[in-house]
């Protein structure tokens, strides 16, 4: 007995029909609504890269300027065959020359001592090892922005005795080096932007925005003139001392980098 439910053989080539139209409806609509309607989402996985480069010149910059501030070591040397004379006469030099700096207008706040010493000297050509007195040094360090006062602490510390004038170094206050290094900067700054816009032209380059700066202080220290009048001074001489401090270079060197059109 044929089931109800199985279709015959009669009705097959109508239901493969049925079929195939409704294939092909599905498809044709599908095609309408991605042309009329909206396209159908897609995930899509992507993976971009991004080109990069740099382009780099560099600036240079030199300020010159006179420095505004000075530091002097002043000093003693004596020998004495007993260690209390050799004291008292260094003492007397050393407080001689600070009560004639402070009379001058030099503050206590800028003598300082650097260096007090003794020891003792030996004679070792006896073949032994015979005491024969002490030496005392004492050395002070005095600071000055006042230049013109200078010449006359070599010379008011060379009449109280002192026998030695060294370390003679000017310098540039946090204030103006502040303001050298600000000005050197922008110098330099400025002359790396206008090397990196020549040679960009010149080699058909566009650039975009700073990326990159990398900066590299120097500075040269001045050395100051001391005449050989103001040596022999020390050691009895009468010639006036004549310092200058010269003029001091405060150089930089910038490196700035663009990124690359």
């Amino acid at each position: 007995m044929e089931d109800m439910n199985t279709p015959s053989l009669r009705q097959l080539p109508t239901l493969f029909l049925q079929a195939a139209l409704m294939a092909t409806a599905t498809i044709l609509a599908l095609v309408l609504v991605t042309k009329y309607v909206a396209p159908i989402p897609l995930s899509v996985s992507q993976t971009s890269t991004e080109k990069s480069s740099a382009f780099s010149a560099t600036g240079h910059s030199t300020v010159s300027t006179i420095p505004d501030k000075v530091e002097i070591t002043l000093g003693v040397s004596l020998k004495e065959n007993d260690i209390q004379r050799a004291q008292s006469r260094a003492n007397e030099v050393i407080n001689k020359i600070n009560t004639d700096l402070q009379n001058l207008g030099v503050s206590k706040d800028n003598i300082k001592t650097q260096n007090y010493s003794i020891y003792p000297n030996y004679d070792y050509q006896t073949g032994g090892q015979r005491l024969i007195g002490y030496s005392v040094d004492i050395s002070i360090v005095v600071s000055l922005t006042d230049f013109e006062k200078l010449n006359t602490v070599v010379d008011l510390a060379t009449q109280a005795g002192a026998n030695q004038v060294s370390g003679i170094q000017f310098t540039l206050s946090e204030d103006k080096e502040r303001q050298v290094k600000a000005q050197a900067r922008e110098e330099a700054i400025e002359d790396a932007k206008q090397t990196a816009q020549e040679l960009a032209r010149l080699a058909g380059m566009r650039l975009g925005k700073v990326v990159n700066v990398v900066e590299e202080p120097t500075s040269s220290v001045p050395v100051p003139y001391l005449a050989a009048e103001s040596v022999a001074r020390g050691a009895g001489g009468g010639a006036p001392t004549n310092i200058e401090p010269g003029s001091t270079n405060y150089s930089y060197t910038v490196t700035v980098s663009y990124e690359t059109l």
